[in-house]
């Protein structure tokens, strides 16, 4: 291909073009920035107006396509205005003109995502889908998305880097706006704990195991806070195979996973109001798991002796709960 004269003369306008790409990205920097830094005493007018003319002409949809054969230094200034791209309002109607547009080109979530697939621009669409992700529209966007599911392919990809970027993302979409979240997961509550638990919690990998453990506990106990009748939880913890899970987990070979599962297995035990499917389980597997959790005595990783008697007194209310389970 290096010796097709046509190809060769694309090569170099192409580089070219990106050359020029980037001054322009550099001018862009220092238009919106001072010192190229984000700076509250910018002519916000003239900022204004350009945010709102960039969105008009169509080019932050093209931005976002050709990210993916930006160069490093125009992909970093990219990011750079990318905050201040969302954050500008628009000066006479106080609206956030790149937001609004963005919700009417919800693609262009979809293919920040999928640049997650591409090594060498996931971390810049990373950081460009967190910063997204601060606006509770766009986050309600992001996880009613048909590519949602993704998330769950990225956060166990073998590039640790890439994997690592993708769950913080999966992370601040799940925690920065608990009553988007709980709404979300009123109408998709088994289609998103199933993808959760089969490719989170049962993944072979450490950390990914790991984290979203801990990321579970999180969506569980702060849903609850969102809805007075505790719904999510209540359903998450009626069902048996997310039961299996957490017993699955009580085994795992890392001690903080075990500890963990505990924290999710205790809350299934502790239901007042256990499904019978949820009993058989437990009263088929009773001597395991009472065997499990006397095993747990010596696992506390408390920092502090109350703490470590919180933990006893739980561990010890369970085991008895466990005792008296009967079908």
């Amino acid at each position: 291909m290096a010796l097709n004269p046509k190809t060769n003369v694309e090569d170099k306008a192409l580089k070219k073009a990106l050359e020029e790409v980037e001054k322009n990205f550099g001018t862009m920097r220092t238009m919106l920035s001072e010192n190229g830094e984000y700076s509250e005493s910018l002519n916000l007018v003239r900022v204004s107006q350009f945010v709102e003319e960039i969105c008009k002409e169509g080019v932050l949809t093209l931005v976002i396509q050709k990210l993916p054969i930006l160069g490093w230094q125009a992909r970093k200034d990219l990011v750079h205005c990318w905050s201040i791209f969302l954050k500008q309002k628009v000066v006479d109607y106080g609206d956030y003109s790149c937001v609004e547009y963005i919700e009417q080109h919800i693609e262009l979530l979809d293919f920040l995502l999928v640049c997650y697939d591409k090594n060498g621009t996931a971390p810049s669409a990373g950081i460009m889908l967190r910063e997204c992700i601060k606006f509770p529209n766009l986050a309600k966007c992001l996880l009613e998305s048909p590519r949602f599911g993704l998330f769950f392919k990225y956060v166990d990809l073998p590039n640790f880097d890439v994997a690592y970027d993708a769950f913080s993302t999966l992370k601040d979409l799940l925690n920065k706006h608990v009553n988007v979240v709980s709404e979300y997961l009123k109408t998709h509550c088994d289609e998103f704990f199933d993808l959760y638990n089969e490719n989170l919690l049962k993944s072979p990998n450490y950390a990914t195991r790991r984290g979203s453990i801990n990321l579970l506990l999180d969506i569980l106990l702060e849903t609850s806070k969102e809805t007075s009748d505790a719904q999510i939880m209540k359903h998450y913890i009626s069902q048996v195979r997310y039961l299996k899970v957490a017993m699955t987990l009580l085994t795992d070979s890392s001690k903080k996973i075990q500890l963990s599962a505990f924290d999710i297995f205790k809350v299934f035990v502790a239901n007042p109001n256990k499904p019978r499917e949820v009993k058989i389980i437990l009263c088929k597997n009773k001597e395991k798991l009472l065997e499990l959790l006397e095993l747990l005595h010596n696992l506390s990783l408390a920092k502090d002796s109350k703490e470590d008697e919180q933990f006893k007194e739980e561990k010890e209310f369970i085991i008895k709960e466990i005792e008296r389970i009967s079908i």
